[in-house]
């Protein structure tokens, strides 16, 4: 079993080969190939490779799926005795990839 650590959006996500995952917006539209440089470990039958902080020359293909927005979350701020309320509500842009490589040095 083949995995990778990549870092995209100020998070860190673990892929596999043909995995679905959904990330902060990327500028790529749908069907593009997208490449990410940013590999933290790479995991596979000859052992586990960590990178200090990448891993030299290992990258990860991944292809658009859609892009789409994420569930809406409320923001609701009340001041009690105040007789003042503000409600908000925001959804945060979203990319959706199908992983189609994991390239090791």
């Amino acid at each position: 079993m083949t995995y990778a650590v990549i870092r995209t959006g100020g998070k860190q996500y673990r892929v596999t080969p043909d995995a679905v995952l959904t990330v902060e917006r990327l500028d790529a539209e749908a069907g593009a190939t997208v490449t990410f440089q940013d590999v933290l470990a790479i995991g596979g039958e000859a052992g586990l490779t960590i990178g200090a902080p990448t891993v030299a020359g290992a990258t990860v293909t991944a292809t658009v799926v859609e892009q789409n927005r994420g569930d809406k979350v409320i923001i609701f701020k009340k001041r009690r005795r105040q007789n003042s309320r503000r409600k908000n509500g925001h959804r945060q842009h979203q990319t959706v990839l199908r992983i189609s490589a994991i390239n090791a040095a």
